[in-house]
């Protein structure tokens, strides 16, 4: 293992790294909370790969859990990098690729499985997978789990599970659920947390932009032309929006981008990833199925053209860049009305967002005020006045 970190160029540990791994080791049930970007993936990876590597003979002993097929693959990756050389046969299970091609994997045997709570159910069912040899189960992006609604499937397969295992569960938050969820399925956990009082990302510069609706496109070329990122993420709200802005950019002349959404089939979004994650796209289009776990380091900006409808997912976005200490931008566009949402996200990250501008389409100091007198909602106060 020394050897394959040496080899894929892993220096030194992160915090994350240097506090998880020696837990695993000895076989404790952890509970660690971290930001993205602070080498989770690893954390579990290296351990688990050192433990069961020699005793691999294509029985399934670690299941790995996550909330999105784009995760499901880069952990995947990331575990076929750091268990090369070792006779270790993983796979990645998730829903929209061909379910024939996944029986046909796991009945040439596979030792590590990395899927998503409902494609794993179904392989289940279909008896196509079997648990009853697992050693260890990992819940990662426990949090997105539980916010998109995998909580039923995840309880179904942990009592699939030996109760004799491992279990480690990994999250940036840790709302009340995810404690409901410890305590019910692990055995005395060892809670680890690395996240810092603040979520403010300090590697990121992060700013915002006042516009006007109709500004929005004229100030994101502009804005492109002038950061020149070297890999870029834009962030809408919608599928719809994503693929029309994509659109819009292509027919500007913008060259090396592409778009990511729910609508595209899953052949689609893996070579879009499989560019991206290469080096070979520069900009992506994306709602917030790339919003979790998404590793890719070369990102250096990152841009909300729509603002998050939730501030976790604001955290969640940002921390696309800025990978491993590495420095990362990130600027919001806010409209007039969506001021009490800009106000929500400052107060969850305990900053305020530089103010920037650009002239002839962005609001200045003077027009923010015409246009923005007094304070603007915040968005639970608009829904109570909506409700009444």
């Amino acid at each position: 293992m020394l050897e394959v970190l040496r080899d894929v160029g892993y220096e030194k540990p992160t915090p994350v790294q240097a506090g998880m791994i020696p837990l695993v080791l000895q076989g404790k049930d952890v509970v660690g909370q971290a930001r993205t970007g602070t080498g989770k993936t690893a954390a579990f990876a290296i351990p688990l790969i050192d433990q069961w590597a020699h005793q691999a003979d294509g029985t399934v002993r670690v299941l790995a859990l996550v909330p999105t097929r784009e995760l499901a693959v880069q952990v995947q990756l990331e575990v076929a990098k750091l268990s090369r050389g070792a006779e270790l046969a993983v796979a990645a299970i998730y829903g929209g690729h061909s379910v024939r091609a996944q029986m046909s994997t796991l009945k040439r045997g596979v030792d590590f499985v990395v899927g998503t709570p409902g494609r794993i159910i179904d392989h289940l069912q279909r008896r196509t997978l079997s648990l009853d040899a697992v050693k260890c189960v990992v819940l990662d992006e426990a949090d997105r789990m539980l916010d998109i609604g995998f909580r039923p499937d995840i309880e179904r397969v942990l009592r699939l599970c030996p109760t004799e295992r491992q279990t480690l569960l990994l999250s940036a938050t840790m709302p009340p659920p995810i404690i409901a969820l410890a305590k019910r399925y692990m055995h005395r956990p060892v809670r680890v947390n690395f996240s810092s009082a603040s979520l403010a990302h300090d590697t990121i510069e992060q700013s915002c932009f006042l516009v006007r609706d109709v500004e929005k496109l004229p100030l994101l070329i502009k804005l492109l032309e002038r950061e020149q990122p070297r890999q870029c993420i834009i962030f809408c709200r919608t599928k719809l929006g994503t693929q029309r802005l994509f659109l819009k950019l292509s027919r500007h002349g913008l060259k090396s981008i592409s778009a990511i959404h729910g609508d595209l089939s899953q052949p689609q979004r893996d070579s879009v990833m499989k560019a991206f994650r290469a080096g070979t796209l520069q900009i992506l289009v994306a709602t917030d199925v790339v919003g979790r776990g998404i590793d890719v380091t070369a990102i250096s900006h990152i841009i909300n053209y729509d603002v998050p409808e939730l501030c976790d997912d604001y955290v969640h976005r940002v921390g696309r860049t800025g990978r491993m200490g590495k420095a990362g931008v990130a600027f919001t566009f806010v409209t007039p009305l969506q001021r009490g949402e800009l106000a929500d996200i400052e107060k969850r990250i305990d900053r305020q967002l530089k103010r920037d501008h650009i002239e002839g389409v962005s609001l200045s100091e003077d027009e923010q005020q015409s246009a923005m007198p007094g304070k603007a909602p915040s968005r639970f106060k608009r829904r109570i006045r909506k409700a009444l």
